[in-house]
């Protein structure tokens, strides 16, 4: 088993901070995205971590497909929505101010809803769906993404993997936060079986031809995901709606990319990935102590019901993620040692060195 090296999430910050002011992104949108990309390993959700970095920020500010600016303007509005153009900054600095806006838009009506065009790739969808909370908001927060899943009944990857994010407070308990992709697995899980010459689950992806296979590198060349559920006999349609609905809300609506457009086929040199986002004041439906103690309710009647077989304990969405948060603030953030060398690697190419010590091995 590969080694882990542990490293205090400050450091990191520090260390991701100082790497997009290198590349021109201001200091405070450079702490944005730190804060993000940290969120995405405090969480356990470590392939939308540091890991993505240099593969997918500084390599992008590196070839100017991403403004390091991150200009944006409203380009339409009224009192209870509005339309961003992200002007191709980093996705996690219009996604944002965008979720700000909505919670502004929330206070003075009860409801903000904001899409989003022109932008790029914004990290874990959670973060901006889980703004809401401080302020008492059910938060939403969608994004779409290039072309990887397969209609159902279809052999052409043409929707992305279109995650879904819901941010819900509550009492006692700790807050609902569901965040999952569209499809049944991200394309990553398919590379890490293919790395290890292993055979992946029937019903994860297919073949050039349509078919379900076991084999990773069919998906990888030529071959697609499938949408949560998988094959049609498990209701995989059900997945592909809710990957077409989120397109719809973020590519459509917002006037971005959409289906296998995004990337931009014909001009590599822009993305254009839509996001949506929406806050709600609970207060605007019924007192906010009244909800949350019926949140609690809810929750406690599920993780107090009887259990299966072996199991003895029922999560709640995001639960997990908040105990590794905690765990990972005070112990710190285990990196597998490829990822470390790969930071190595790229960081000297970007010209700010990794050259942080581990404060542990596992």
């Amino acid at each position: 088993m590969a080694r882990k090296l542990v490293y205090m999430s400050e450091s990191l910050r520090i260390y991701i901070e100082k790497t997009l002011i290198h590349l021109g992104v201001p200091e405070a949108d450079a702490q944005i995205v730190a804060d993000v990309i940290l969120a995405a390993d405090l969480r356990g959700v470590d392939s939308h971590g540091i890991i993505r970095l240099h593969s997918y920020y500084t390599n992008g500010l590196l070839m100017k497909r991403i403004n390091p600016l991150s200009p944006s303007r409203i380009v339409h509005e009224t009192m209870t929505t509005a339309t961003i153009d992200g002007e191709a900054g980093l996705g996690q600095v219009v996604s944002y101010k965008a979720m700000q806006t909505c919670i502004e838009k929330a206070k003075q009506t009860g409801v903000g809803m904001v899409a989003v065009r022109n932008s790029n790739h914004y990290g874990i969808a959670a973060y901006y769906a889980m703004m809401a909370l401080q302020e008492n908001m059910i938060g939403i927060s969608f994004t779409n993404s290039q072309p990887l899943v397969a209609p159902t009944y279809g052999r052409t990857a043409l929707l992305g993997t279109n995650p879904i994010s819901v941010a819900v407070p509550a009492g006692t308990e700790k807050p609902y936060v569901l965040d999952m992709a569209t499809s049944i697995v991200p394309i990553g899980r398919i590379t890490v079986y293919q790395k290890a010459g292993k055979e992946i689950p029937v019903g994860w992806g297919i073949d050039p031809s349509g078919v379900p296979t076991s084999d990773p590198d069919a998906v990888l060349h030529g071959g697609a995901l499938m949408p949560l559920g998988g094959i049609d006999l498990m209701r995989g349609y059900k997945g592909y709606g809710l990957a077409l609905w989120v397109d719809i809300f973020c590519g459509v609506l917002s006037g971005a990319a959409f289906g296998p457009f995004v990337g931009h086929p014909t001009d590599p040199e822009k993305t254009n990935v839509g996001h949506y986002f929406a806050a709600m004041r609970i207060d605007a439906f019924r007192p906010v102590d009244d909800f949350k103690k019926d949140m609690d309710l809810l929750i406690q009647t599920l993780k107090n019901s009887p259990k299966a077989a072996g199991q003895d304990r029922i999560y709640i969405h995001g639960e997990k993620e908040f105990e590794l948060e905690e765990t990972h603030k005070t112990n710190g953030i285990p990196l597998m040692e490829e990822v470390v060398d790969m930071l190595k690697t790229s960081s000297k190419e970007v010209g700010v060195p990794f050259d942080l010590e581990p404060v542990a091995v596992l």
